[in-house]
């Protein structure tokens, strides 16, 4: 048993991926809303990534969005609420659409609603603490990152003598590119005919960069080395795998469980379904560290499970509530990129953006598909991992489809465990739930 955790103590989780919630909950009595809140309302811990900012165009539209401007009204927080949902993170590509406004509206309505959310902060120490949950059995602490955000969402340490900045609790890496000898001087050669390196050269010239160590080159934005065989490396930047690791060290001494959250698109290779390398490798170490789970979202599909250590890794969990196409405004940079004038309105926009549903995320079917896992740990070991497979409208018109309902259809866990084999996770199907067998 890891420290933290009481003897005797058992405690209950659900956790979904992304709420990406622009329209209002219709009806409350449907079967499909109460069977899925009920199943949210048998656990004490009850999770859900908010992927949206609330507000009232308090802010203005970044220049860099996460695809989508993603704004609601904050009375879906009300929504998120009945569906039971009681603690939150929203670090993620999505949590400066609306700049600094929108962030701070956001946190401002969380709060009003009560609602304990995580990762976001108007410093790097407030971005990165712990966030507390007591439940009738116990604490529950949860410390949230993302690897996916523009470099300037990234929240400002604060000093003495300067205030921090507000911002995500970022979780970068970096890459590294192999190359046989051969072709690691070819493009050493490359990089010397064409100015690809210029700007970084003055700046290291100047001060204003740091020199590399000489075993590598850059090549524009890219740094490559010489090796046996061609292949791509990634691994967390170590003072961002540090602070989330004191963080995690602070909660395992000040609760009974850590649970970390971590919002990552990045994949290996071209791969959506299979995490990036420094994701895994984190999330292991979060779980060395003291965590009792991580649960990943970001890519709105399903990836693999992890039993690591006794301790459930979800590398991604999908969509819960997916309403991407149905923002009520966007502004003029979207309507730009698709040469859109002033006389377009939203639909139009969609209608360029997706070949009026003939592409993108709409017509996948895995985008409109995932679980909901159930899990009950017991003295900090997990015990039981169920999975309750969901259906969010794949099919139907852009304006329907987006809420959860539960499904019976075993492909959905068949597929989750074809994902979840690397990892040598057995799911066993028993009346219509996914069951995660546990040594």
């Amino acid at each position: 048993m890891q420290e933290g955790a009481r003897m005797g103590s058992s405690m209950t989780f659900v956790a979904t991926g992304d709420s990406f919630i622009t329209r209002r909950l219709p009806d409350r009595s449907s079967e499909s809303f109460r069977s899925i809140a009920n199943l949210i309302g048998e656990a004490e811990f009850r999770f859900t990534n908010l992927e949206v900012t609330t507000h009232r165009l308090e802010g203005f539209p970044f220049a860099f969005s996460g695809g989508t401007w993603a704004m609601a009204q904050p009375e879906v927080l009300a929504d998120l609420q009945a569906y039971g949902f009681n603690i939150m993170a929203w670090a993620n590509n999505h949590t400066m659409d609306y700049a600094y406004g929108g962030l701070e509206a956001t946190r401002k309505y969380l709060d009003e609603y009560g609602i304990s959310h995580a990762g976001v902060g108007l410093n790097l120490a407030e971005a990165s603490q712990p966030v507390y949950l007591d439940c009738p059995s116990g604490r529950v602490a949860l410390v949230a990152a993302t690897s996916t955000f523009h470099e300037s969402w990234i929240a400002g340490e604060q000093r003495p003598d300067m205030p921090g900045r507000p911002g995500v609790n970022p979780l970068r890496y970096e890459t590294t590119y192999t190359l046989p000898q051969e072709d690691f001087a070819h493009l050493d050669r490359i990089s010397r005919l064409i100015p690809i390196n210029a700007s970084y050269n003055l700046d290291v010239k100047e001060g204003f960069a740091v020199p590399s160590n000489g075993t590598s080159i850059r090549f524009g934005a890219h740094r490559f080395v010489a090796g046996e065989a061609a292949a791509c490396t990634t691994v967390p930047v170590d003072a961002d795998k540090q602070r989330m690791l004191r963080s995690i060290s602070e909660a395992k001494r000040q609760a009974d469980y850590v649970i970390v959250s971590i919002h990552s698109h990045e994949m290996e290779g071209e791969n959506k379904a299979a995490s990036a390398a420094f994701f895994e490798s984190m999330a292991r170490a979060c779980i060395d560290g003291g965590a009792d789970a991580v649960l990943g979202h970001g890519p709105h599909i399903l990836r693999g499970i992890e039993i690591y250590r006794n301790r459930p890794i979800f590398y991604s969990l999908g969509n819960f509530i997916f309403q991407n196409e149905t923002v009520h405004r966007l502004p003029a940079d979207f309507y730009e990129k698709y040469s859109l004038g002033h006389e377009a309105t939203v639909a139009d926009a969609f209608d360029t953006r997706t070949d009026h549903n003939k592409k993108g995320l709409g017509v996948n079917p895995y985008v409109w598909e995932s679980v909901i896992p159930y899990w009950r740990m017991e003295d900090g070991r997990l015990k039981e991992l169920l999975l309750y497979p969901i259906e969010l409208g794949y099919g139907t018109l852009r304006y329907q489809r987006g809420w959860p309902t539960l499904s019976k259809q075993k492909k959905i866990l068949e597929h989750l465990q074809e994902l979840s084999e690397p990892y040598g996770t057995k799911i066993e199907w028993e009346n219509g739930v996914g069951k995660v067998l546990i040594d």
